[in-house]
């Protein structure tokens, strides 16, 4: 296993990261359990997750996730072996993160509220990276979210979160704190808020990166690559589509998709023509589609670590295998030729 450094830390983080988000939903406790102990042996040091999970999010499942990673902490005494990730939910109409049934925003009392649940969720007294999950202020959601269009709304200001953060971090609740679904103005912001002050600075971002979506490429790779924040890359294989098994309309029995209808993302006649043609590359070269899609993920100079998930442990298996699997120049040039050709179908 390969490790990277995590943003201007001391902390270096495994090249893959355990995603978890399907424990408690499409996972059981002893499941999570299992996936865990085989990360670990693999040199997995790096977990994520959040007071959201499990997906798709729940009143009577949130929370869960945490809690089975919490036993398992307590069960095989792990915690020092672990870099663990969780994050505080953005600006939300939800009423059932918080005890008085707010609506979720990140006010000073709604994150400490949420990062002591998670604290006492998890078993343990600390939170190696706190993660903002979206942010406070309103964002383009929806079809196409990489364009910007200005919305009003409510906001709490990105230097009071700063401070909160900071704060966090001097009660030794939280080491160091991320963004996530962020943009490079926000993350800019948030960085100049923080150098100003000598207060804490956000170390990380997780976004969406895989070959349906490289947006990330366009603006943020240069922010984060210069200021020194890991992209902790989220759905590299596009929420399962990248393998090719929802081609054709297929729902295979258990599959995220056939559960729970939430991949309209990914379902366009551009993303599938781009499917077909990753599908067949890999082919050519003799490779797993998904390790291929992963692979090319883990290449990239501005990753820091693919977070993967899977239900089954087979498929835990292959996603960790991607790491024994090289990016030649060639390879990478018929990846670009088609990426080219289909640029980002699915933002």
């Amino acid at each position: 296993m390969e490790y990277r450094r995590l943003g201007r830390t001391d902390l270096n983080v495994s090249l893959i990261c355990l995603g978890t988000m399907t424990w408690g939903q499409q996972n059981t406790e002893a499941e999570g359990h299992a996936q865990m102990d085989y990360a670990l042996d693999r040199g997995i040091n790096f977990f994520d997750t959040a007071e959201l999970y499990p997906i798709p999010p729940k009143s009577e499942t949130q929370g869960a996730t945490e809690r089975f990673i919490g036993s398992w902490f307590k069960a095989r005494g792990t915690r020092d072996k672990v870099i663990l990730a969780t994050k505080v939910v953005g600006r939300s109409d939800n009423t059932w993160f918080r005890d008085d049934g707010s609506k979720a925003e990140l006010s000073r009392a709604q994150i400490e509220e949420a990062v002591n649940k998670s604290l006492k969720r998890l078993g343990t007294d600390y939170i190696d990276l706190y993660q903002i999950h979206w942010p406070d202020r309103p964002m383009p959601w929806g079809s196409n979210p990489t364009i910007f269009r200005h919305q009003e709304g409510n906001s709490h200001p990105v230097a009071e979160t700063v401070e909160i953060m900071t704060s966090l971090v001097k009660a030794g609740k939280i080491r160091h704190f991320g963004l996530s679904n962020e943009s490079a103005w926000g993350t800019m912001s948030f960085l100049k808020h923080a150098d100003s002050k000598g207060s804490a600075r956000v170390q990380s971002i997780q976004n969406a990166y895989n070959l349906l979506n490289r947006t990330y490429e366009v603006a943020l790779a240069e922010v984060t690559t210069h200021e020194n924040v890991s992209l902790l890359a989220y759905s590299p294989l596009a929420q399962g589509y990248l393998t090719g098994k929802y081609l054709d309309g297929a729902r295979p029995a258990g599959a995220r998709t056939t559960l729970f209808d939430r991949g309209q993302r990914y379902e366009n006649p551009t993303a599938e023509a781009a499917i077909r043609k990753y599908l067949a590359l890999a082919r050519e070269f003799g490779l797993d589609p998904a390790q291929m899609a992963l692979a090319f993920v883990n290449s990239r100079p501005f990753v820091t670590s693919n977070i993967i998930g899977a239900t089954s442990m087979e498929q835990l298996k292959t996603d960790i295998a991607s790491v024994d699997v090289t990016i030649t120049p060639e390879l990478e040039k018929r990846i670009n030729a088609i990426h080219v050709e289909h640029c980002n179908p699915c933002p």
